[in-house]
């Protein structure tokens, strides 16, 4: 049985102060699109067998689709196996989510194939174990994230988006650009106000990400992606979470696919382009 595991940007991500537990408060617009990694899940009688093939992830532990699919397991103490292939279409270390997702989406499938009856709840709970996001893949398509990531609140009211996104070749650590924040992060107290995002031109407002300075200091060329989408009729551009992938937010589905082979011949050989629509 076929299972899509969606990509996610931030349309805009603060982090309000670091927390004397090492974390850090965050106010994040986390989105779904339509970028999606693939994952098939097989019954057997015994056992986890994970593959990943064109792709040199790993298959056990240090893969956290094997590591859900042990937490969902042993939480609802199931007896039986399963074989899953995953398919990566979402690039690795881009800032778009993909690991968390395909989590996520480990713990939904195997509740509904294995008959597991667990709450929505429950699969948060169990994913906040694996990774800051992995609630998130869980809980909607779209969420107003606060706290360290684990306070969610749907915006139902958010207009349908097209995007395209650019990969460059490289990856940055989230771990090593946080750290690099905290250099000059003022402690400042816990009262944002959240804006209302009822038409494009509320997002294309606020987008903005806190952690765009650093990644930028650490490769300028980023700033010229930016440039280029909206060179090219983006309403607006950012990097989405801890980067590298920058996306730019386009009226037009039809002329963004246009634009899109545009940017491919621009960019080929050192970044890897998609389009998206938000979900």
């Amino acid at each position: 049985m076929l299972w899509l595991a969606p990509a996610k940007i931030n349309l805009f991500l603060r982090v309000l102060r670091k927390r004397a537990d090492g974390y850090h408060d965050i106010v994040s617009l986390m989105q779904k699109i339509t970028l999606c990694d693939e994952l098939i899940f097989s019954p057997r009688l015994k056992g986890i067998v994970l593959n990943c093939p064109e792709s040199d992830l790993p298959t056990s532990e240090d893969n956290l689709v094997f590591r859900a699919t042990q937490s969902i397991f042993a939480y609802a103490n199931y007896s039986s196996g399963v074989e899953i292939k995953l398919t990566k279409k979402i690039p690795l270390a881009a800032g778009l989510g993909g690991g968390s997702s395909d989590a996520a989406t480990t713990l939904i499938a195997l509740n509904k194939i294995c008959s597991l009856n667990l709450k929505k709840n429950e699969l948060m709970k169990l994913g906040a174990k694996i990774g800051a996001d992995v609630p998130f893949f869980v809980f909607g398509n779209n969420a107003l994230a606060s706290g360290i990531g684990d306070q969610l609140e749907s915006l139902q009211t958010l207009p349908k988006l097209n995007f395209i996104l650019i990969k460059p070749d490289f990856e940055l650590s989230t771990k090593m650009v946080y750290e690099n924040l905290n250099l000059r992060l003022t402690r400042r107290k816990n009262n944002y106000s959240i804006p209302r995002f009822l038409k494009m031109g509320d997002i294309i407002r606020e987008l903005h990400n806190d952690l765009e300075s650093v990644s930028l200091e650490m490769h300028p060329e980023l700033a010229d992606l930016k440039k280029m989408l909206l060179r090219h009729g983006a309403l607006g551009a950012l990097m989405s979470g801890s980067g590298p992938t920058v996306f730019g937010i386009f009226k037009d589905g039809k002329e963004a696919k246009k634009i899109l082979e545009v940017i491919k011949k621009e960019v080929s050989g050192h970044c890897t382009v998609f389009f998206a629509k938000s979900l």
